[in-house]
């Protein structure tokens, strides 16, 4: 039977939040974890994917339950309808919080690998799914040497004029002002970030 506590965010009074059986909690003590989100931001080709797809495999091969969201693969379906204005970006990330909110609930380690470029719109997801809940790391890497990395060659059509909207080319990146971790993905190798990732996960959870 339904509960009558309304849906988060719903307009529609008559929307009900269905009570679950199944608890986070319950969840976390049968896999032997906290669920968290890592959230990993930082310019194109930064590292982002790179680590949390290294990080979900390290979290794997230990047992436990992990699932990186990729700013690219979520564009292939769930975000396929929008395009990278100021506007669409915030929409975007909107999604995947909601989206990472219910991975959290199902009591996985959630990794979510997104440019995500302005402040406001990281400081929503960390409001929705809770501080306690989120970890900040940051990619910090020079953007020539991201440009210098970029196999796809977004980079030059950017600064060619074919893409608009290009984060560090034709529009801005907001750098977090206190993340949890910074990795400076120019200077450390892909193992290194990864255990720094991990001994932060493993103090905090």
């Amino acid at each position: 039977m339904s509960s009558d506590k309304p849906a988060p965010g719903s307009i529609d009074p008559h929307l009900r939040w269905h009570p679950q059986q199944v608890t986070r909690a319950m969840r976390e003590a049968r896999s032997g974890h906290r669920s968290v989100l890592v959230w990993f931001t930082g310019l194109p080709s930064s590292g982002k994917s790179t680590l949390a797809h290294g990080l979900e495999e390290r979290l794997f091969a230990e047992g436990r339950s992990a699932y990186v969201l990729d700013g690219d693969n979520v564009r292939h379906g769930l975000c396929r309808d929008l395009g990278f204005a100021e506007k669409d970006r915030a929409e975007n990330i909107r999604r995947i919080g909601e989206l990472a909110n219910l991975f959290l609930d199902a009591g996985i380690i959630t990794l979510a690998a997104f440019i995500s470029p302005y402040a406001a719109d990281r400081r929503k997801v960390r409001e929705l799914v809770g501080a306690e809940n989120f970890i900040e790391v940051y990619c910090r890497c020079p953007v020539e040497v991201c440009e210098s990395r970029d196999e796809k060659g977004n980079y030059a059509r950017a600064r060619a004029g074919r893409i608009a909207h290009f984060t560090g080319i034709s529009a801005p990146y907001e750098a977090p002002a206190s993340p949890d971790l910074i990795l400076d993905t120019d200077r450390s190798g892909i193992e290194e970030s990864i255990v720094a990732v991990l001994s932060l996960l493993r103090r905090r959870n």
